[in-house]
């Protein structure tokens, strides 16, 4: 299909440059990105034969939001148990829950949920945990390519530090599990669905396992998703468990989990040596600032993160995280960012003077802008899964994925400012508004329209 979207049209070209059209264009030929630009530059007989979709002045493009983090067993259990640190929210709800997934008609009935929700949401691409159940497993991959959205799906592994009705005999069975499941995935040869290696993280998978785990990887070449330093509690296990580990990181470094196709969840509490090793092996970090708040892990300071050359994206972590739209992880890491800037700037112990930006020759501390939340959304999510040759923004030759938001509806369409004053504003300064009123107060009601490779899937 031929399409050419005409209107206001935003997307970021970088962490500090978004750029802005406010009578632009996107021609979209099948899945692949065409041209974009200005509509001046459109050269009307090369799109002569495309359908023509032009937006109203409530509405813009983005592109579609990315979920770097989120355990879709877990949905049943959001709002539940969050006035409990993490490792006994874990004992008492998480593997209570996941143990269901052995029933093949619960999971379906989750998963399809589960995937329609977070595309209503505009998540054109998440990463998902799965179970340690591979045949049910199975059954959110098919629900992904059936309704038609792009990502990746894991088999948790987790062979030791479990309850006994959750957790795998050995690792033998594990790598096994593993292997088929991957070979499953790759045999739908779905362009948009990945199986991705996916540890649960340091305390439940001894090193044999997890060697094998990072063998898999490399073999077929795919991405690795864990957790590390979520919790002070659980980086303190994790130094009794490994204790020839120079640091949490490292656990993983050494049994080869850690490549350019690696993204780690939380990384709140990371030591400078880690953030060292993270930027030169090209690892990523989901940066979960709901789950991290709900359960009391820590504020984690992304702006730290970006500074020392560590890719970020953004995730929900449900059901550490209360809700499945990457909107709400985007106003939920301004406020964290935002409350950091006055506890480091008032000195609050535990979250770093500011002796340590002046090293990185900032005055100041700079909390995340909206704009800077939005890259974290699309483009630094992309990087983060290592897609972002692919997809992420409106360039050349990449895929549409995209959202047609619309600003009219409610809640956005309730709060309209008087014509007096936005009379003397600019286009751009008024297409602005928009989209931080967008990103602040905007939700899936705004979401008008959902784009992968082209196809619509929401409508």
């Amino acid at each position: 299909m031929k399409q050419v979207f005409i209107g206001q049209i935003v997307h970021s070209k970088s962490l500090d440059e978004l750029e802005v059209l406010e009578n632009g264009f996107v021609a979209v030929n099948d899945c692949m990105i065409e041209a974009v630009g200005d509509h001046s530059q459109l050269d009307g007989s090369a799109v002569s034969e495309y359908e023509r979709i032009v937006l109203s002045p409530s509405q813009f493009l983005l592109p579609g939001l990315i979920d770097c983090h989120i355990h879709a067993p877990q949905v049943p259990n959001i709002g539940l148990g969050l006035d409990k640190p993490l490792l006994e929210w874990l004992e008492s709800y998480t593997f209570p829950l996941e143990a269901n997934y052995r029933d093949a008609e619960f999971a379906s009935r989750v998963y399809k949920y589960v995937v329609n929700n977070t595309i209503s949401h505009g998540t054109t691409t998440a990463c998902y945990f799965a179970s340690i159940f591979t045949e049910t497993n199975k059954i959110l991959v098919d629900e992904m390519v059936r309704q038609g959205q792009r990502g990746f799906v894991g088999k948790v592994s987790s062979n030791q530090m479990c309850p006994d009705f959750y957790v795998e005999c050995n690792t033998e069975t594990s790598v096994e599990d593993n292997v088929d499941f991957i070979r499953y995935v790759m045999e739908r040869k779905s362009d948009l669905v990945q199986p991705v290696i996916t540890p649960r993280f340091a305390i439940t998978c001894d090193e044999p396992l997890m060697r094998e785990l990072g063998k898999l990887a490399k073999q077929y070449s795919l991405n690795v998703q864990t957790h590390v330093s979520e919790n002070l509690g659980e980086i303190e296990t994790v130094k009794q468990q490994y204790p020839s580990a120079p640091h949490y990181s490292g656990v993983y470094d050494e049994v080869g989990l850690l490549t350019d196709r690696t993204v780690l969840a939380h990384g709140v509490h990371l030591e400078d040596a880690e953030l060292k090793v993270l930027a030169a092996r090209g690892t990523s970090v989901a940066h979960c600032p709901s789950s991290n708040t709900n359960l009391g892990s820590g504020f984690c300071d992304v702006r730290r993160l970006l500074d020392a050359r560590v890719k970020v994206g953004l995730g929900t972590d449900v059901s550490g995280g209360s809700d499945m739209s990457i909107l709400a992880a985007m106003r939920a890491a301004l406020g964290v960012s935002q409350h950091l800037n006055f506890m480091k700037t008032q000195d609050v112990k535990g979250t770093g003077k500011l002796e340590q930006c002046a090293a990185l020759k900032r005055e100041k501390y700079i909390p995340l802008s909206y704009k800077q939340a939005l890259f974290l959304a699309t483009l630094g999510g992309a990087q983060a899964l290592a897609l972002d040759e692919k997809i992420g923004n409106f360039q050349k030759g990449k895929q549409f994925d995209a959202l047609l938001i619309d600003t009219e509806p409610q809640p956005i369409g309730g709060y309209k400012l008087p014509a007096s004053l936005t009379k003397d504003k600019t286009k751009v300064q008024l297409l602005l508004e928009l989209v931080q009123k967008f990103v602040y107060v905007g939700d899936d009601r705004n979401i008008v329209k959902v784009y992968v490779a082209g196809k619509q899937i929401k409508t």
